[in-house]
């Protein structure tokens, strides 16, 4: 139904030392833009990075750039509402027509925010390829994309219990007066839970990671009793 040439290339492209590229394609689109306007301003890696790139290539090309980003982010937060929708699409009995239901489903939440079919595309290319399960981290890959498009610079802060808007204000307000971020860009913080950290905070700012977290204070103490015994 959707040529695989405009996709498959942008997968390529995006990706090239990738194990697995996408085969199946968005729509092919007789108006591009240059290619210097339609690039992701950085590089993602692995199948999801890959998908991620090829959606952002895709919405640039046709000027979709915004209605894919609310899409992307609709879908997001369907994932937030339920916690096992991504098991079901993980599951390795999918049918092609349990797919296609999926794929119908998830379409319902976007409505007509999809502007060109982009991520209607993606998501079919998904099912074709038999790849749902990377749904939700092509989500999170894209809203990195954007975010870097808008010069936007994004720390996730990881804690063990639920951070109160003012712990994370105070730590929004040290980190954006840091080296980590640079003159014009624009912080923004995604406050994750993980109780297997046990407490403290591990935050992570673009490719550097800061682990205050007990958990790892318990690894070290434990590395080192070994060491010494």
């Amino acid at each position: 139904m959707f040529p695989g040439r405009a996709f498959a290339q942008a997968a390529r492209s995006a990706a090239p030392r990738a194990p697995i590229a996408p085969r199946a394609a968005f729509r092919c689109y007789a108006q591009a833009a240059s290619p210097a306007s339609t690039k992701p301003p950085i590089q993602m890696f692995g199948v999801d990075g890959t998908y991620a790139t090829a959606l952002y290539t895709a919405a640039a090309k046709t000027s979709n750039l915004d209605s894919a980003s609310k899409s992307i982010e609709t879908l997001a937060a369907v994932f937030k509402r339920d916690p096992k929708l991504q098991k079901v699409l993980e599951a390795p009995m999918l049918t092609v027509e349990d797919r296609k239901q999926i794929v119908s489903e998830l379409q319902k939440h976007i409505g007509g925010a999809d502007k060109g079919d982009i991520v209607k595309n993606l998501l079919i290319t998904l099912a074709d390829n038999n790849r749902l399960g990377v749904l939700e981290s092509v989500c999170e890959k894209f809203g990195v994309i954007m975010g870097a498009s808008r010069g936007e610079i994004e720390m996730t802060v990881v804690s063990a219990q639920p951070l109160d808007n003012k712990v994370l204000g105070r730590l929004e307000s040290a980190v954006s007066k840091s080296q980590y971020v640079g003159q014009g860009k624009k912080l923004k913080v995604i406050s994750k839970v993980n109780p297997d950290i046990r407490g403290g905070l591990v935050v992570e700012i673009g490719d550097r990671t800061i682990d205050l977290s007990v958990s790892s204070k318990m690894s070290k103490m434990s590395k080192l009793l070994r060491d010494s015994l």
